[in-house]
């Protein structure tokens, strides 16, 4: 499970989940932390951008494999929403592939395999078309499906119109 929230302040944020989780994050930058828990196995990690909304962001489940992404996006085609196959990318501080959906309410949930930790945070591109009104122009790890553009028809352009960086 993946759990990524928008926040005020990193350093306020951090100190409050760090004695909530009784761990301290395994990834803090000046605009990010994120925890990889064991019990329950979450990685809850939480972003600070100017003019973001605060609160949950998106939610998303985190593979361990390849053959376990195949998996989840399998069971995200039959869930019927729309899709947005983001493909090879980088955002916080990781390299990734994945896709995103929404539930029935707007609520983005990403699916992704992490493939190693970058240096730079990485795309920080919006989900206007799928994500929950948390997430903001500019939000982490949320593509932007151009208008006009059907990611289902087609998936290369609407990747190349996607990404901002």
């Amino acid at each position: 499970m993946h759990i990524h929230l928008s926040v005020e302040s990193i350093d306020k944020s951090v100190a409050f989940y760090t004695k909530l989780f009784g761990a301290e994050p395994t990834v803090v930058k000046d605009d990010y932390a994120k925890w990889m828990l064991d019990d329950p196995r979450v990685n809850f990690a939480m972003s600070s951008h100017e003019g973001a909304n605060r609160g949950i962001e998106h939610v998303g489940i985190q593979t361990k494999d390849s053959n376990e992404l195949a998996e989840v996006y399998g069971r995200i085609a039959d869930a019927g929403s729309a899709i947005f196959n983001e493909g090879s990318t980088t955002c916080c501080y990781a390299r990734s592939e994945k896709n995103w959906t929404a539930d029935p309410d707007g609520l983005a949930w990403e699916a992704f395999l992490t493939h190693g930790d970058v240096a730079d945070y990485g795309n920080r591109v919006d989900l206007d078309q799928l994500a929950s009104n948390n997430a903001t122009a500019g939000a982490c790890c949320t593509p932007t499906i151009p208008e006009g553009v059907s990611p289902e028809s087609s998936p290369e352009k609407a990747k190349d119109e996607a990404c901002c960086g």
